[in-house]
């Protein structure tokens, strides 16, 4: 069995742990996070506990989510049960009204540096309660962050990017070298804040309009004619006034709606 020795820890590669060791990055996190003692700040994926030191230099409790068994009980031995709270659960499996059960009165800030095989299936699992999120701080591939803020006609824009502006505000913060880690991962990072959206358009069926993004940009080199087939009939694409021979990558959020909204049924 893996154990924890002081801050001997060997990452495991299918919890796809990367631990944050950098001080001067920590320090720019957490300065950019501004925790509160007066919120309900939770962190995802705390591993060895670096930037659970950091928030609790500023604050007086947290709230943190940790998969790997080892790890949940090293963090339980070094950090006292009035300063930290040990949830040990699969975050992709867990249900956030739980963890706001915890502190009912305020809306949930999570932040955390996220195992990027599941970044982008954690972030749509989220979305699923995000009436109960104030703001989310991530750290992600560079790459999930730049498909998060792109613009339509970039090549990163994509199904990420549309379904995620419905309801977020997203913006990239920090970039963050591999030598900031311990393994260094291959690829480059970048925290990224997200903030659900104080005004924003709730006038459509959002089943449908995923199956819509999902097909077209399911094959994003055909035109949106050959790729949404018969889910948009050419009579549907005049009401919305679209141009059916564009491409996936072409269509802003705004599109996306009134097509769907034409086609609908």
């Amino acid at each position: 069995m893996n154990r924890v020795n002081g801050n001997k820890h060997i990452a495991r590669k299918r919890f796809g742990q990367h631990f944050l060791k950098d001080p001067q990055v920590l320090h720019r996190i957490v300065t950019a996070f501004a925790p509160r003692n007066d919120q309900n700040l939770v962190e995802i994926g705390p591993g060895l506990g670096a930037l659970t030191t950091a928030l609790l230099e500023r604050i007086n409790r947290l709230t943190v989510i940790e998969v790997d068994r080892d790890l949940a009980a090293f963090l339980r031995e070094r950090f006292t049960p009035d300063k930290l709270t040990v949830l040990e659960m699969d975050i992709l499996k867990c249900d956030l009204s739980e963890i706001k059960r915890l502190n009912p009165d305020k809306p949930l800030r999570l932040i955390g540096n996220l195992p990027y095989n599941i970044s982008t299936p954690l972030i749509f699992h989220l979305l699923q309660r995000v009436d109960l999120l104030e703001d989310m701080m991530f750290m992600l591939q560079r790459e999930v962050a730049l498909r998060l803020t792109a613009k339509p006609g970039n090549k990163n824009y994509g199904r990420l990017t549309v379904m995620l502006s419905l309801e977020l505000d997203c913006e990239c913060l920090i970039d963050v070298p591999p030598t900031a880690f311990d393994p260094p991962p291959k690829v480059e990072s970048t925290v990224v804040r997200l903030r659900p959206k104080t005004v924003k358009n709730t006038d459509f069926d959002k089943a449908h309009l995923s199956r819509l993004v999902a097909a077209a940009f399911g094959q994003r080199r055909k035109t949106l004619r050959n790729a949404l087939g018969t889910l948009v009939t050419s009579a549907q694409y005049e009401v919305a006034e679209i141009d059916s021979s564009q491409r996936a990558e072409t269509l802003s959020p705004d599109d996306y709606i009134r097509l769907c909204n034409a086609s609908f049924r």
